[in-house]
């Protein structure tokens, strides 16, 4: 009995990964996954899963975390993730046969080894993220907020209740770990406070479930590679592009700017120009600059990017000055790069962009070409801005609600009459008047009003007719 017991847990677990990688073929941007299991009980045993495609809703949440708790051990574990999609399992999980690659061993060791467990593979991400306030409120009590550290100095006991939160990152802000380390990382502490309660041999009922999807880029390729043939030659890597320039505030990161490539030219003396490529300067690894000056707020976002000293200019700082404001007329905030200025040995050069970029405050501003000289969108608005002529290729700007490291839906500023909407209007006007012409003439043309009839005289016309 006890090896039929093992082969079901066994057989529960490949189809516990095996639904994620079923999920992963749908659209899964805004669920999380939550994985509920005890360590005594079968309560979760009687819980109908969801069939395949169904969202858990906000409701079927409460009610299946009430059906949890009602005979359960009361003793909550919360393991709450930053963010968590069910692609995280499909990438990081070896559903396809790689368990060498496997960044869950301990979550799926205790699915295995817990006599009940429930797996809600979809879960409308903002029923997810209510999930602590929803334990507080059926348990009764606050929520404590500790590290695996701290829980092994703390005594629970099986009569009183207790919920206990165990904050896991998803990202470390750096590009020094993958997210497949930070999921194995956080897997190794999973296993960690499981070593502990088991240890103190106190009954828990453990949730491991994220407060927001994360966003991951599929690589199907991988799992068809691993589950079929190979190709001899693989294909080459495209070059991974470097992130964008981020600075932080007080609360998380707050501005984003990207560009292809940055040139500035200033005049030297008459006809004499200097070009500057800022590009390497700023991005990548070989950046440096300092971002220390800037600040952001609500309504203003200042982002200076600090050189210092670039040959014969001193003190050179490139200043991108943003604010946001709600227009009535739209019902809602835009924001807009107001000015760009230029710092260099006590002068200043002003350009103003509020009347060509801007986008909604949720959005980020994109666009292919950015300059002062050629359709300029920054328009000098200082004398000594006639002598700089600045360019950006592949512009990207963000000053507001900035979430993580990545840009939001970007607002592009092509305009609504491209080139090739006027060539079709253009090419329809012509038909149109070909059309117009045709019928004209057709119009025009006259009948004859004159017959012969074969059984009479002949029809004479005269020549002056």
């Amino acid at each position: 009995k006890m090896a039929d017991m093992r082969m079901q847990r066994r057989s529960g677990v490949v189809l516990f990964f095996g639904l994620f990688a079923v999920f992963c073929l749908g659209s899964c941007s805004d669920q999380v996954p939550v994985v509920i299991w005890s360590s005594q009980g079968s309560v979760l045993q009687s819980q109908t899963a969801p069939v395949a495609g169904h969202i858990v809703s906000s409701s079927q949440l409460v009610s299946y975390l009430s059906s949890a708790l009602t005979s359960s051990p009361h003793n909550v574990l919360l393991f709450l993730q930053d963010k968590l999609s069910v692609d995280d399992f499909t990438m990081h999980g070896g559903v396809f046969g790689n368990k060498q690659d496997n960044a869950f061993p301990n979550l799926e060791s205790a699915l295995e080894s817990a006599p009940s467990s429930l797996v809600l593979p979809a879960v409308d991400w903002h029923a997810s993220s209510a999930v602590p306030a929803l334990l507080q409120e059926k348990l009764g009590i606050s929520p404590l907020y500790l590290d695996p550290n701290t829980l092994s100095q703390l005594r629970l006991n099986d009569s009183i209740s207790s919920l206990l939160v165990i904050r896991l990152p998803y990202s470390t802000g750096t590009d020094l770990m993958s997210p497949k380390e930070v999921l194995s990382g956080n897997d190794e502490v999973i296993g960690q406070v499981l070593n502990v309660m088991k240890t103190q041999a106190v009954p828990y009922t453990a949730v491991y479930t994220a407060l927001r999807p994360s966003r991951v880029i599929r690589e199907v390729s991988l799992a068809v590679e691993s589950l079929g043939r190979s190709l001899l030659q693989a294909p080459a890597k495209a070059e991974t592009p470097y992130p964008p320039v981020m600075f932080n505030g007080s609360s998380g990161p707050c501005i984003l700017l990207w560009a292809k490539n940055i040139t500035l030219s200033w005049e030297r003396s008459r006809d004499q120009w200097v070009r500057l490529d800022l590009g390497p300067m700023t991005f990548g690894a070989s950046a440096n600059v300092s971002l220390s000056d800037s600040s952001c707020n609500q309504t203003n976002s200042r982002l200076v990017l600090h050189y210092g000293n670039i040959q014969d200019l001193q003190n050179f700082r490139v200043v991108f000055m943003m604010s946001s404001k709600k227009y009535p007329v739209s019902a809602r905030e835009w924001f807009t790069l107001d000015r760009l200025e230029i710092e260099s040995s006590g002068q200043k050069a002003t350009f103003n962009a509020s009347r060509n970029i801007y986008a909604p405050r949720n959005y980020s501003f994109h666009c292919a070409t950015v300059t002062s000289f050629r359709d300029p969108l920054l328009v000098p608005s200082s004398d000594s801005a006639s002598k700089w002529r600045v360019s950006f290729s592949d512009f990207q700007i963000q000053g507001f609600n900035v979430v993580g490291p990545n840009f939001s839906y970007a607002s592009d500023c092509a305009s609504f009459f491209t080139p090739g909407i006027w060539m079709g209007l253009l090419t329809s006007l012509l038909l149109v008047l070909i059309l117009t012409y045709g019928l004209h003439m057709i119009m025009q043309l006259k009948t004859m009003d004159r017959f012969d009839d074969p059984k009479g005289p002949s029809i004479s016309v005269p020549q002056n007719e």
